[in-house]
């Protein structure tokens, strides 16, 4: 499943692992691991932050991806499910049932 990896890395941790030259390492490490669509780095509330979009086979995988970061870094980890716009295309259809569905059984309407 297509998810999103959101990080955040805090202020000391990230200054330490700045001055131990250790940063970069960490998040190439991570990011080869995962081999991601996509990876945005930027500053977010004064901390350090990231987004990898990649493809996660299984939920076992979080504790695999998210330790590192929490061990070494300090960090705050987020998993996000995500779609591209193809997805979005497919899922719409069924998306519209659902609702029109929900929407008889209550009586409620748009």
């Amino acid at each position: 499943m297509r998810t999103v990896l959101k990080f955040t890395i805090p202020a000391e941790a990230g200054n330490a692992a700045i001055r131990e030259g250790t940063l970069g390492k960490i998040v190439e490490s991570v990011l080869n691991d995962l081999k991601p669509e996509a990876a945005y780095f930027f500053p977010n509330n004064g901390e350090r932050s990231g987004f990898v979009v990649f493809d996660m086979k299984e939920p076992s995988q979080i504790p695999i991806i998210a330790e590192p970061l929490f061990v070494t870094l300090n960090a705050k980890v987020e998993f996000h499910p995500a779609m591209n716009m193809e997805d979005l295309r497919k899922a719409l259809p069924g998306a519209e049932k659902s609702v029109k569905k929900h929407q008889q059984a209550t009586g409620k309407a748009a």
